[in-house]
């Protein structure tokens, strides 16, 4: 993976993943919560800004088959953190973490690599700031090779209350503490902005010639439906999944705040003389809710047509990766820390090798896109899936489908009786795939949008 960096970098480089000054590459890994396909300007997003991410597009490469591991959170940050299918650990089977018991009880195994304690054990500075959502409860960051954690620990939490632990116990209250690794604070301020001032305090705080893991996992625009103005209406809240609200104007204020944040967090590697050496990404955890916009694909989280899994993909790193570029390479979730490693010029772990690729090549045009082969399960509605080249088999609900994706998008056309070898080919191939994986256990859960919105009745 070292040799495949080598290889990408421009002509006079020192070293893969080396700085001019000799000070290694840094990464700032930016996961949005929630965020559709088609939610972003550079995605062709209509009635909304997002001109930050759009710079952010136009500098470096932007990828049009990007993927999620799964079409639910915890799941998909399983396959990020660990390079490799979610469904092969315990915590992975979990769609998503559903209590904070469950997120206690659950852990990731111990010695199991994970992207930050590679980049850790290679000297780098590790932070989350966001979200976790993940195995271990309070002490899961740290555990997970994270040297700072500024966040919270459950799948969602409101974005302007700060409750003591106490507080957010109680059965009526909707909100989560928000800790600075092991102790609760309670700053003021809209949290969307609070992340990105944290984000920044972690780069600067990186000493000029060190290297810095900065994991910024913003909760927006995942529920409740709070924009920046909506401060009052959080006082007033019960419950966070904040069903009986929401609209598509404070959807809206919610992704511009975020763009704004990303914007301030990118002003300051600007400003620190760190812009040039830090390769950013900016995707999302698994495919839209109730009010994205995933045109021109169908579906949502909670399924595995491609709305609910595939999200946006953005890439910036000036000194590896030309301006300008969009990319039809289908990538996974799980293929960030193998490619964000061959970036840096680092290994993964041997003994744990990673399901996914070091796309480093393809994205700086060293390499030309290659086709892929790529499975999903989900518990909810029976579904599973595989992407192969421009194939994928899909089942939902009982229901089977083959669509050719680079004809329709959309899958609305099943080629099934029309192409049946392939059909059969893709169905044999996940049931031997699907075998390798763990079993799910009788009282996992699994959430599903159908019975909770009109139009999954």
């Amino acid at each position: 993976m070292a040799g495949a960096g080598a290889a990408v970098l421009a002509a006079g480089s020192p070293g893969p993943g080396q700085a001019a000054g000799g000070r290694r590459l840094s990464i700032l890994f930016i996961l949005a919560d929630d965020l559709g396909f088609a939610d972003l300007g550079c995605y062709g997003r209509r009635g909304l800004a997002t001109p930050n991410i759009d710079r952010l597009a136009a500098q470096g490469v932007r990828l049009t088959q990007a993927y999620a591991n799964s079409a639910v959170c915890s799941a998909s940050r399983t396959a990020i953190i660990t390079g490799r299918y979610q469904d092969r650990i315990a915590v992975g089977l979990e769609q998503p973490i559903a209590s904070d018991e469950d997120g206690e009880r659950l852990r990731l195994p111990e010695g199991r690599p994970t992207l930050p304690s590679l980049f850790k054990a290679a000297g780098y500075h590790t932070s989350l700031v966001g979200k976790w959502h993940l195995a271990g409860g309070r002490a899961g960051p740290a555990k997970a090779g994270y040297d700072y954690f500024f966040g919270f620990h459950p799948g969602a939490t409101d974005y302007f209350r700060r409750p003591t632990e106490k507080e957010a116990a109680a059965a009526d209250y909707a909100g989560a503490p928000l800790f600075e690794n092991d102790t609760v604070i309670q700053p003021k301020g809209y949290l969307t902005d609070l992340l990105a001032a944290a984000a920044i305090r972690r780069i600067e705080a990186t000493p000029p010639t060190e290297s810095f893991l900065v994991s910024l996992h913003f909760n927006a625009p995942h529920w409740p439906w709070e924009g920046p103005g909506d401060e009052a209406k959080s006082a007033k809240l019960k419950s966070l999944r904040d069903s009986d609200s929401g609209n598509e104007a404070v959807f809206g204020a919610m992704v511009e705040a975020m763009d704004s944040a990303v914007g301030a967090v990118l002003a300051a590697l600007d400003r620190l003389g760190r812009a040039e050496d830090t390769l950013v990404v900016f995707t999302s955890d698994n495919g839209g809710e109730r009010f994205s916009d995933t045109w021109p694909l169908t579906g949502m989280k909670g399924e595995l047509l491609e709305g609910g899994i595939r999200v946006p993909g953005i890439v910036r790193w000036p000194a590896g990766i030309k301006a300008g570029r969009t990319s039809g390479q289908v990538l996974i979730g799980m293929d960030w820390m193998a490619t964000l490693l061959g970036a840096a010029g680092l290994r993964p772990d041997p003994t744990y090798p990673p399901d996914g690729e070091d796309l480093i090549p393809v994205m700086t045009g060293a390499s030309p896109p290659h086709p892929r082969k790529l499975f999903w399960r989900y518990k909810a509605s029976e579904q599973s899936a595989v992407r192969s080249g421009d194939w994928k088999y899909l089942k939902i609900a009982g229901h089977e489908y083959l669509f050719n994706l680079a004809q329709d998008e959309r899958e609305r056309a099943d080629r099934q009786a029309a192409e049946p070898a392939i059909f059969h080919r893709l169905r044999a191939e996940y049931d031997v795939w699907n075998a390798q994986m763990l079993p799910y256990p009788v009282a996992s859960f699994s959430e599903t949008p159908k019975g909770r919105l009109a139009d999954r009745y």
